[in-house]
Order: structure tokens, then sequence, then C-alpha cells
């Protein structure tokens, strides 16, 4: 059987999924090792490889929003250097090359971050391939890859010398890897339409745990990433007060006047909740659009106003803009969400059981040592 690493960072949204399509690997009989944050460690039994502390994994992700304040690419090579990421980098160069086999090794990385990936596949003569959750990961990968090349390119070329590798002489051609796509078909034509090979929607929450909710509530969330508006918790609760209805609130820290948990087990939550207002990160909607549960999203920064657009055009959501938001306006769609009794009905016809994307996922990358 082959050996599958897979390279992913960020929050819960972004790393998950890879657990998910490693878990069908595994299940396959493959040797899949997942190289993450430590905190994500118990959601691949099969396999695993720390990049950080639980510790430095929060320290660094208090700073993530920093990231939207790149505009350059001086920025985003001071952010590297700050926050000790070319270091980061050779060590996952390190984890990776002490993993491989020759000739049965593929390497997966998170699209355009997972820059170990690139270099490993160069030191290791293996193939490479990213895999991207959102369709906006690839819409800006023309400014991420000019950035790369005019920010990153010094520090990334050091780090190969340290590996006896030549500096990258064609930045185009070294981020130019097969592309996944983790949605279907109809969500990448809803939008900018993507060249990725797409394998259906890939949800990495699928705990097994159970909860029971009462009174068919509405839930607030902001996800786990940390790239929140500055207004969505003062917006999104106001407007959940203006609604006569139950609320449950699942936020880091605690909130006066609501239920309130600092996690959920969405699978079991989401189907007894009358709708969820949310940031819009792919994982959530794409959890609640799993679970038939009508969705408002308050919807700014990173993939989100485009995961919010893409649903709204086959009625599966309601959103706002940023400049949009007050709590009169978002709680007049949150009333619409709790009234609509025809969304699970609309959701089903996009939807297809969970395992699909997964598996397809799994097709495709052993296809990469075929």
């Amino acid at each position: 059987m082959a050996v599958f690493l897979l390279v992913a960072h960020g929050s819960a949204g972004d790393v998950l999924p890879f657990a998910r399509v490693g878990a069908a690997l595994a299940a396959r009989g493959h040797d899949v090792t997942l190289v993450s944050h430590a905190p994500f460690a118990r959601h691949a039994p099969y396999g695993f490889a720390a990049i950080d502390t639980e510790e430095r994994y929060r320290e660094q992700q208090a700073h993530t929003p920093e990231l939207l304040a790149v505009r350059r690419p001086d920025d985003l090579r001071r952010y590297y250097e700050a926050r000790g990421l070319f270091d980061d980098l050779r060590r996952e160069v390190e984890l990776l090359a002490e993993r491989h086999r020759p000739g049965e090794t593929v390497l997966v990385g998170r699209h355009t971050s997972a820059l170990s990936v690139l270099v490993a596949a160069d030191l290791l003569g293996a193939p490479a391939v990213w895999v991207a959750v959102a369709p906006v990961q690839l819409m800006v990968a023309p400014v991420a890859a000019t950035h790369a090349r005019k920010g990153l390119a010094a520090g990334v070329d050091a780090v190969r010398a340290g590996f006896g590798l030549a500096p990258v002489a064609d930045w185009a051609g070294f981020l130019r890897v097969p592309t996944l796509g983790l949605w279907p078909g109809w969500f990448d034509a809803a939008g900018m339409r993507s060249r990725a090979a797409l394998t259906g929607f890939v949800c990495g929450d699928e705990d097994g745990e159970t909860v029971d909710l009462p009174g068919r509530p509405i839930l607030v969330t902001g996800g786990t990433g940390q790239m929140l508006h500055p207004r969505y918790y003062e917006v999104a609760l106001a407007a959940a007060g203006l609604v006569d209805h139950p609320v449950v609130v699942v936020s880091p820290e605690r909130v006066g006047g609501f239920a309130w948990y600092r996690r959920l087990p969405f699978p079991s939550a989401l189907p007894q909740c009358g709708a969820i207002l949310h940031h819009g990160g792919i994982g959530t909607a794409v959890r609640a659009l799993l679970s038939g549960t009508p969705q408002v999203i308050l919807a700014h920064g990173a993939d989100r106003p485009d995961v919010a657009q893409r649903l709204a055009r086959h009625d599966l959501a309601r959103w706002l803009p940023a400049d949009a938001w007050t709590p009169e306006t978002a709680a007049d769609r949150l009333w619409a969400a709790l009234t609509d009794t025809g969304y699970g009905a609309r959701a089903a016809g996009f939807t297809e059981p969970t395992p699909a994307g997964p598996e397809r996922a799994a097709d495709r990358l052993e296809a990469m040592l075929t």
C-alpha cells in the first residue's frame, strides 16, 4: 500500500477535511500521516505528526488576523519572519522526508499554504497535489503566487539550500501542481469556475458525539477561526435577541443572556435547530446544508462572501455583506429562515451521503501513483 502525507494549516475548517480524507485512505489500508497543528492529533488516529505545540498553535492563531492586513509581498515576508514560519517550513520538510518511501509516497498539501509539500516533492522526487477546501483559494491563486514569488522567495530558497536544492527558477511552474477541490460541480458553477478536479463536499466534523437541544433554537456561532469582523458577535447576538425564539450560542468566550456552549457536535446539534446564524465559513455552511438547517450568513473576509453568494444563488442561504449589517436586517433574515418550511427539501436536492466526497478524494489521490 502507498504512503500519503497530508499537510494542513489553519483552523478546524481547514484541517478537519484533510483528516477525513486521511481516514478514507487509511481505511483502504494505506500508510497515512496528517502533518498539522498539535490540537488536531485526536482527529487522525491513523497517524499524526505535530508541527507545533498546543500553546504555540493558540499563539499563532491569535495573530492570524494580521494576514487580513497583508497587501504587499513585503508584508507577507515580514509576517513569515515574525512568526517563524520559514523555520516551520524546514521542520515540515524534515517530517515529510522521514516518512517518505521511494516510489510509494504522495504528498498532499492545503492549497498555497503548504509550501513544504512542494519543497519535499523536489527533494524526494515524489508526486505532489494541492487540495483546496473552498473555491476562493483558487480564485486568489494568481495574487498568492505573486506574493510568494516577490515576498517569500528568499526565505524559501534558503530552506531549499539547506536541503541541497537549487533556488526556485520558475515560481509559476513551482506552484503549478494537480489540484483537488473539495466541493461539487453545482457549487463550482455558482460562481467563478475553477479548474480543479472536484470531489464533492468533505466535512470534518463526523465525531459521533450527541447532544439534545430543546425548542428548535437559533444557533449563533462564529466558528473556530480568528478572522472575524470585530462587530460580528455584537450584530449577531443583537439580531438573535430581536427574534422571539430560543437561542443557543457557540463561541470561545461565555456569552450572557443566552444558552452558551464552548463547542457543540454540529452533526447532532444542527438537525435540531430551527436556523443557524454564522460567519460563512465553508465547513459550517456545508454542515448546515447537509443537516437541512436554514442558514443566515453575516459574511466578511476570506472565502465567506463567496460561499454565501454561491449558496444564495440556489436559495440555500440568506446573507448580508458587512456594510449592510444591522441587528434589524439580520433579524429579518433570521425570521425568514425560521419560517422557511421548504428549506429541507431544497437542500436535499443539493446534497449526497457525506462519505462520497472523502471517497472520491481518496480515489483521486490513489491515482497519483498509477
